[in-house]
């Protein structure tokens, strides 16, 4: 298998490896790969403490760089995973925030190293768009007052 040619790098202050290893857990198509570890002393950690973590998450490439305290994650950057029910809206939300992580609003979390998600089920993306647009505003509405999105409820709201 050729390396990707192009990976996002997550900068984590010190669990890299770990948040991989929950991202493979928690989602399919995702898995960890090879763990470096650092050849000597660095600003931020010792010989032989991880430094990064080559990772996918749902397919996509990843690197985990543990960089330390100077840099945070911020809702700049975030996964958007596509739902296709209420079950698996509930397993993920549930995985994310149940870990340590907190609660957004509209479909989104953080995990427990401040990585931001969006839970975002296919009904939800399909009700904002619907060619009418009063329906699609009631949709809209409706996820705006969310923060996991109930799919049973974006579809009321977009029937009216």
């Amino acid at each position: 298998m050729n390396p990707a040619k192009n990976k996002i790098c997550l900068w984590y202050e010190r669990d890299a490896e770990e948040a991989a290893r929950f991202y493979a857990d928690t989602f399919p198509d995702s898995s960890v790969g090879a763990v470096f570890r650092a050849p000597g002393e660095s600003p931020s950690g010792h010989e032989g403490d991880v430094l990064t973590v080559e990772f996918t998450v749902m397919g996509i490439p990843c690197i985990g760089l543990n960089g330390g305290p100077m840099f945070k994650q911020s809702e700049a950057f975030s996964f958007q995973v596509a739902t296709a029910d209420q079950a698996e809206t509930d397993r993920y939300w549930n995985a994310i925030v149940g870990n340590g992580g907190q609660e957004s609003a509209c479909g989104w979390c953080k995990d427990r190293w401040g990585l931001s998600w969006q839970i975002t089920p296919i009904a939800l993306m399909q009700a904002i768009s619907d060619p009418d647009p009063v329906a699609a505003r009631r949709a809209f509405d409706a996820m705006m007052q969310m923060a996991k999105i109930d799919i049973a409820a974006i579809e009321a709201a977009l029937r009216g």
